[in-house]
Order: structure tokens, then sequence, then C-alpha cells
């Protein structure tokens, strides 16, 4: 964790459904219906708890109780539809599809995009009050004579909670809305093998915890096969030892931290003595994340150039002898690092190519239990230097991508929010989100928050727990996320940032909550 020099900032399931789905009656969003039972796995129909659309020539009127929906654009008028569904509590699903009814004639492509935002209703929904879309998640050019169309969104669903889309379209195309009443309206139908007799959350309640499993343990990229790794870096900018900081971190919090993060520099000897013994206590599983500063007193592009490659070596060495699988991120939120000069040695060129000529040489020395995070810091003003493209050293050479950032639990202090909002900045002027950026930019990779934590200023005191209770409905909305990391301090690098969970009594109760929480259940496989 650093302040910045400027402010600081799935595998999806496939499974394709067989046959035609039923249709639900309008107004049935507190209903999910059973309809197809086969070899202990049922298929399950939910439709749109909310659905309407908005005009942007007329950006005051409402269409929620309209029979229709439109998408496309006619003239200058572009029409986007929005839909929202709810899944019951309890639900481990194995696969979802959107079904959408066109009315006439489809033609042109039809696009689906994610919606963060849950808040909206189709009562109130307008182009001037409407959600922000995200990534475009599923796409389909349907035929003319296609009656019912199915986007697949196993990637984006995946455990109980509320989801919000919008359906975009080249050509105007018109479907049934909920309120039809040829009972065709918007519905998502997935497979699960969970036993689902509560009813739906209210729409708009916003989104409930991930889906929980079982047996959930760690690949040979240490991505587990469900739930998220746990993990904490404590005594930040104390003496005290970060192995101690983080035992008494572990008691407060009440959970064992399964990611013990820490940091080295140069020819820094790592492993080292302690950080070996905490994961070899079998009463407390753990696993290294270790930051490196590969090129601490040289340059990215001497490393790059092969001018550290005995330091790589020794690491190597090191890291075989080990034997243990660990994470490993590779100078850790370059973009303060970076002089954008020619011939700097620090630009965000040489970075990637440090990066890349460091894992690879490890890779050629027989590295095959350490697995690398490209951590980034994802604050708006990098992320909207022209450098900051350059950076990415290419999804060959990276195992996760990463993110390092905070939010202020002071109002009206910089980056006040809640936990969605560390992983939703967007670029200043505009563009993705760093998430939405992340799991386009990297297709498929897992994605590890490798810092996080509210703050208040030194004294400042302000409860955190509007942070904490945030985090387990934004996991439930992102299934990439894989891993979160906790950075815990009094004073940051600055001396002016409580980041502690035990700043008040009310953010340490909300934080050994999300603790105790059965999402986080992984085992070191």
């Amino acid at each position: 964790m650093r302040r910045a020099k400027l402010p600081r900032h799935l595998t999806a399931l496939t499974a394709v459904f067989a046959g035609a789905t039923a249709a639900l009656a309008p107004g049935a969003a507190a209903q999910a219906v059973v309809i197809k039972v086969s070899k202990g796995t049922k298929e399950m129909a939910v439709p749109a708890g909310d659905d309407s659309y908005t005009s942007s020539s007329r950006k005051s009127a409402n269409f929620g109780t309209e029979d229709k929906l439109v998408a496309g654009k006619v003239g200058s008028d572009v029409k986007t539809s929005f839909l929202k569904f709810t899944i019951p509590a309890g639900t481990d699903v194995q696969a979802a599809k959107l079904f959408l009814s066109p009315l006439g004639k489809p033609s042109g492509r039809v696009t689906v995009t994610r919606i963060v935002d849950n808040s909206w209703n189709e009562g109130k929904l307008t182009s001037s009050n409407a959600p922000k879309l995200g990534l475009a998640i599923a796409g389909v050019s349907p035929k003319s004579t296609d009656t019912r169309l199915a986007f697949d969104l196993s990637a984006e669903v995946y455990g109980p909670g509320t989801y919000s889309f919008a359906v975009s379209a080249t050509e105007t195309v018109r479907f049934q809305s909920a309120e039809n009443a040829a009972k065709g309206g918007p519905e998502l139908v997935f497979a699960t093998t969970a036993t689902v007799s509560a009813p739906v959350a209210t729409p708009g309640a916003g989104s409930a915890a991930p889906a929980v499993g079982t047996g959930c343990k760690t690949d040979a990229k240490l991505v587990p096969s469900c739930g998220v790794l746990w993990g904490g870096a404590a005594g930040g900018f104390t003496n005290t030892p970060r192995d101690i900081a983080l035992k008494d971190w572990e008691k407060l919090s009440g959970r064992t931290a399964t990611l013990f993060h820490q940091y080295h520099k140069g020819d820094e000897v790592f492993p080292t003595k302690a950080e070996i013994a905490m994961t070899n206590d079998p009463a407390n599983p753990r696993v290294l994340l270790e930051n490196w500063k590969v090129a601490y007193g040289s340059t990215w592009a001497k490393v790059a150039a092969g001018q550290q490659d005995k330091r790589i070596d020794a690491f190597a060495k090191r890291a075989k002898a080990y034997g243990k699988k660990f994470f490993i991120v590779l100078n850790h939120e370059p973009e303060n690092d970076v002089v954008a000069k020619a011939g700097s040695g620090w630009e965000a060129k040489d970075f990637a190519a440090m990066y890349r000529h460091t894992i690879l040489r490890l890779r050629a020395q027989g590295v095959t239990n350490v697995v690398n995070v490209m951590a980034y810091m994802g604050n708006e003003k990098w992320m909207a230097q022209s450098w900051w493209k350059d950076l990415y050293p290419g999804n060959d050479v990276v195992d996760w991508v990463g993110l390092d950032s905070y939010v202020s639990v002071e109002k009206g202090y910089y980056h006040f929010g809640d936990f969605g909002d560390i992983l939703d900045r967007e670029p200043t002027g505009g563009g993705l989100g760093f998430y939405d950026w992340a799991v386009k930019k990297a297709p498929g990779k897992p994605f590890m928050v490798a810092e996080w934590g509210g703050y208040h200023r030194v004294g400042k005191y302000a409860d955190k727990d509007a942070v904490y209770n945030d985090v387990l409905p934004e996991l439930a909305k992102r299934p990439a996320i894989k891993a979160i990391v906790h950075f815990d301090t009094k004073k940051d690098d600055q001396g002016d940032r409580d980041i502690s969970i035990n700043s008040t009594p009310a953010s340490l109760a909300a934080f050994k909550k999300l603790a105790a929480h059965p999402v986080f259940n992984v085992k070191i496989g």
C-alpha cells in the first residue's frame, strides 16, 4: 500500500439448456418456478422483477407500464431496455440463460450489457436517471423467424442475488415485457442442485451474499474451485514483525488469513524463516503472497535487458527449495513508479518488458510453484494516462489480475464510498471501471483484490461498517474475484490515514461478521 504521486487512489459454466422454457405470468417476480428436473439438477425460471426501456430523446419519459421493451436506434433516438432479476437465497447456480421474446421480426445484433447499480426500478426509470452501463457480456444475431432469443449469462450469474442487465441493438428490436398479455416477458433460466423453497428477495433490495460451496480448494494456480480466498497484511509502517502482527490481526478478526501478504525488494532473501514458519502451521494453513521489486537499485529496462538475471536466478533457486505453491506480485502498483520519459528505464513499456523477462526466466529455471499477480493501483488519473495501456505484460505471462485500492468512510473526503467503488473507478474522462476492464482484458483469469480497506483520517473517527457490509454483495455480482486481502494499519505511509479494522466498535463488529462468512472457507489444495 502506497500513496500515489497523484491522489491514490470464471471460469464460466457453459452448460446449454435444452428445449424451450415455460412462460411465467407478469408480476410473478417473487416466485422461482421449477421447469425441469433431471438427474438431480433442477432447471428453474424467474421472471424480471423490473423491466422497462429508455429513450435518449425523451429524457424524462418512463415506460415501466408498457407491454413491450424496445432496443435500438430510431433516427437519433437511442432506446435501451433494462432488466432486473433476483435469484433466491441458497441457490447454487450451475449455468444461466436470459430469454427474450421478440415482437415482430428481429434483425441486426442484440447485445446484453452488465449493470452494477441495482437501485433503479421500472416505475421511475428514465434516460436521465438510468444506471451506467458496464461491460457487454453476451450477444446474438437473430434470424427474422426467431421467436425466442437466448443469451448465455453463465459467466455473470453464478449465485443468489439481484442482477441487472441492459439490452441494446444495432437495429430496432421490440420484445414482450413482463406486462405483456401474451406472457412472454423476460426470463432468467438457471440450472441448480440446491433446494429452493424461499421466495425471491424484494426487487431492488440489492444483491445477496455470494454462493457458498462445500469442499472448496485451490488448484495448480491457487484458484479456488468455489468460494474466495481470504488474506491479510498487518503491521504496515510499524516496527512490529509482520508475522506477529498478522497473528494478532487474525485473533482480532476471528479468521486465519489464508493469504499472508509480505513485501520485499532487490536482493532480499525470501521466503524468510518467519514466512516459512507461518506457512508450516498445520492449525492455521496459509499461503504466501510476496511483493517483490525486482528492479530495486536498477531500472525496469535493465532487468528486461538481463542485467539482473543473477538476482532472478537466486530467487528461482530459493523458490524451488521452498517447494510450496505461493503468489508473487512483481512491483505492485507500477503506475506510481512510471517515469514517462524516453530512455528513463521506467516507462510503462519497460515495466511490461521487465515483467515478461522475469516470469519467462523463472519458467526457464524450472520454477513451477510460483503463481504471479499483476497488481495495479486502479486510480482514475493513472488509468487515463496515455501510457497506462502499455503496462500490461500479456495474458501469457499473467496468472492473476490484481488491484490495490482503498475507500474513504469520511463523507466529503477523497474517494468516499463503499467496496464496490474500489472496483468501479473509471479513467478520468470516462471508460470502463477497473473490474470491467480487467475481465475484458484478461477473460477467464482470476481477479485478486490484493490490497483493500476503508480509511478515515487519523483521529477523525468514522465507522467502516458500510464498507465491510458491502463486500459480500459485491462478490455475489463479480464472479471473477477469487481472493481479497485486507491491508491493516493505524497509519499509512503518509501517517494520516487509519486503515485498521478496529478504529471503532461498529467497524470491528462488521469486519468480524464478514470474516466469519463461509464463502471464505477454502482449503489449500
